[in-house]
């Protein structure tokens, strides 16, 4: 698969990075920072593995199922916090939705390769 075909995916991935980011910052600021340090941290590894695997996916790399896999695990992960603070938090509900988005898209194209 040429890597042109991955610029939808690696234009989700770059989303989620961001609102990944955004998130993290924004629950610093929250007045009980304490609550949502396992938000913060899926966060800071959700954005990571997605910057690593579209940097995969735009060299062709042989190893691009495993980040696949593993960013997809991630972002669920992350989705999942990031839900349970959604409600009373808009950066926790637009990075949620931007995780889901990205692990479908991980798992679709997953399922492509081999």
């Amino acid at each position: 698969m040429h890597n042109s075909q991955y610029k939808p995916i690696i234009d989700a991935l770059v989303a989620c990075a961001a609102e990944c980011e955004h998130c993290a910052t924004a629950c610093l600021q929250e007045e009980d920072v304490k609550m949502m340090i396992r938000c913060i941290q899926l966060d800071r590894d959700c954005s990571a593995i997605c910057r690593t695997t579209a940097d995969a996916l735009a060299r062709n790399s042989e190893n691009v199922q495993v980040f696949l896999d593993a960013c997809a695990a991630i972002c669920a992960a992350c989705g999942e916090e990031c839900e349970k603070h959604a409600q009373h938090m808009d950066h926790c509900r637009a990075c949620a939705e931007a995780c889901r988005r990205c692990e479908e898209a991980c798992r679709s194209l997953a399922g492509k390769i081999y």
